[in-house]
């Protein structure tokens, strides 16, 4: 049975946001930018050291602040290059607020979707960007909300991150929310353990992992006007 609610919580980049396209586009920026060779194996090892990172920080092992700098600062020392650290941390930032290309779909749902639902995007990614790239997004009119990690000093998957996304969003019940986001760590297990409805966005057909209550699952965006009320 369809199930309506009354607001709908979408992760940012991976969900909505073709993060992978954006991230290639501002690393291949910035080295252009401070003429330094590129490889396509930097891309990867690039995103193997960032995602390393990032759940470092959900851990709550770093802070955002160091997070930025450092990505650059060991992906160089890999490669054996030399740069500024901080411009290149700059110029790859500036670029990727630019990139605004969304997944497959994302427009059709939030479009239809916000007919019925309050919208709200929930993202642990950093303000400049997130909010740079939403007002540049076909997306910026149906939002309603926007809760970002950098902002209110707290990340996913920590309940504090859910509770002011709940005060942000009018504390609405828990049954009348969905999270819908790709990451199991940061969207899913945070949802399922604050008590409400996960979607996980899982194009790459992903096992599903055993322990963990998940709601809903997708291959495509538009599977998600299959499974609610609208």
């Amino acid at each position: 049975m369809k199930k309506h609610y009354s607001w709908l919580w979408f992760d940012a980049d991976g969900t909505l946001f073709d993060y992978d396209r954006a991230e290639a586009t501002a690393l291949r920026h910035a080295f252009s930018s401070l003429r330094l060779p590129f490889e396509d194996s930097y891309l990867e090892l690039y995103r193997r050291i960032n995602q390393d990172l990032w759940q470092a920080l959900e851990r709550q092992e770093i802070t955002q602040a160091v997070l930025r700098p450092r990505r650059f600062e060991l992906l160089l020392e890999s490669i054996q290059l030399s740069a500024s650290i901080d411009r290149m941390s700059s110029i790859y930032l500036e670029r990727l607020t630019t990139c605004a290309d969304l997944i497959e779909g994302a427009y059709e749902v939030v479009q239809t979707l916000h007919r019925t639902s309050r919208i709200a995007i929930v993202t642990n990614g950093l303000h400049s960007v997130q909010r740079g790239r939403l007002r540049r997004s076909t997306l910026y009119p149906f939002i309603d909300e926007v809760i970002i990690s950098e902002e209110i000093g707290v990340a996913k998957p920590h309940p504090a991150f859910f509770d002011a996304a709940s005060a942000r969003t009018g504390q609405p019940p828990k049954s009348e929310v969905l999270l819908i986001g790709d990451s199991l760590s940061s969207d899913i297990r945070g949802g399922a353990d604050y008590g409400i409805d996960t979607c996980w966005y899982n194009p790459a057909a992903e096992p599903r992992p055993d322990g963990l209550p998940i709601t809903y699952e997708i291959r495509r965006l538009r599977e998600l006007l299959d499974v609610l009320e609208k």
